[in-house]
């Protein structure tokens, strides 16, 4: 029986492989390597994408996140909140610019993104960014931290990685705050063929900064007025991104469809708590992440089935190897996150997956539960 993959990139690059190749082409004949023409292009058209006026194409996500907070003033002696349930890459970059992480707890609502009650109770006087996470697919309740945050005279940097399309109240993720971070790792819902990132901003200012920072801090050839990195967004990326770019709102509509089937196979299974969409969200379904008892033995049963399901996340921030400075916080200080963290189990969830697939994963789930 043929495996069930978590993602099936080739099944997207059969949509878009002759537009790759024809821009490839194009690209080879000019040698404009980086900084090329669909750069410009693609820079342009994700941010009337989101609804914002600037994009910076960079090298990754994390580059991203890091570069957003520095443009906007984030250093060394500052804080930044940062939910306790993400990828590792947000409170990295946080600590790449010298500030601290300040953890906060997930809601216990069934949507697993950031508590707006734990982050007006975590800001202190050095808190400079409060960091929500757009997870799996869907906003945070942005509005809800903007005023958090001015009180304070902190920015709001939305990590928008999982949300390419994503829209709260009819406003598109990344849009939301004063600035955003976006990721364009292959598996994303608008993934390039490798490594790639952007940040978005409404600011003229913090554009400005941010393409000084990602280009060695130098506004033109030898001057460099700051010290800045080596982010820049590679041309042939770009052309990946723009031809999905264009198919990006069809594919986000076929998740929909794909996750709305699987609430209807999935919600009469004991035991299986299913994902929740926020009041006001249009969610594009980077993942679709249950709760499920015995995670870890449903999910090799899974894999034994031939089903590639996987876990987002298996460990809060707090429990990262990596972070030790974040010992301080003990076992059930983010008691949400925690739990979650044991029970957490993402189905597999591309565009082009069919229902039949779909059937047999439910099928397969139902006996592992038993």
């Amino acid at each position: 029986m043929s495996t069930i993959r978590l993602v099936d990139l080739a099944a997207q690059h059969a949509a878009v492989a002759d537009e790759v190749a024809e821009g490839w082409r194009q690209v080879l004949d000019r040698t404009a390597f980086i900084g090329g023409a669909q750069v410009r292009a693609f820079e342009q058209e994700y941010a009337a994408f989101v609804g914002t006026r600037h994009c910076v194409g960079m090298a990754n996500g994390t580059d991203a996140i890091e570069i957003a907070l520095r443009a906007l003033g984030v250093g060394a002696g500052d804080e930044c909140i940062v939910p306790a349930n993400s990828f590792i890459a947000t409170a990295e970059a946080v600590c790449r610019t010298g500030a601290v992480p300040i953890l906060v707890d997930c809601a216990d609502d069934g949507t697993y993104l950031l508590d707006p009650d734990a982050v007006a109770a975590a800001m202190g006087p050095r808190t400079r960014a409060i960091i929500p996470v757009h997870l799996y697919g869907q906003a945070a309740p942005v509005e809800r931290l903007m005023p958090i945050a001015q009180r304070s005279g902190a920015w709001v940097v939305e990590d928008a990685a999982q949300a390419h399309g994503a829209r709260r109240h009819g406003i598109g993720a990344g849009s939301l705050g004063h600035a955003a971070a976006t990721s364009f790792y292959p598996g994303k819902n608008l993934g390039a063929y490798g490594d790639a990132g952007a940040a978005l901003t409404g600011s003229d200012d913090a554009a400005g900064q941010m393409r000084l920072i990602a280009n060695h801090g130098s506004p033109r050839k030898y001057e460099h007025t700051v010290l800045g990195f080596n982010s820049r967004m590679d041309t042939l990326q770009a052309v990946v991104l723009l031809a999905k770019l264009g198919r990006l709102p069809a594919w986000n509509a076929a998740r929909k469809a794909a996750a709305k089937r699987y609430d209807a196979l999935l919600s009469g299974l004991e035991g299986v708590i299913l994902p929740r969409v926020l009041d006001g969200n249009e969610h594009v379904w980077h993942l679709y992440v249950i709760r499920v008892p015995h995670r870890d033995r449903v999910l090799g049963r899974l894999h034994a089935a031939g089903i590639e399901a996987g876990i987002h996340y298996p460990f809060p921030i707090h429990r990262v190897p990596a972070f030790a400075e974040l010992a301080r916080y003990g076992e059930g200080s983010f008691p949400v996150a925690e739990r979650n963290a044991g029970e957490l189990l993402s189905l597999p969830l591309f565009p082009e997956i069919t229902p039949g697939q779909q059937e047999r994963v439910a099928a397969v789930l139902a006996g592992a539960l038993r």
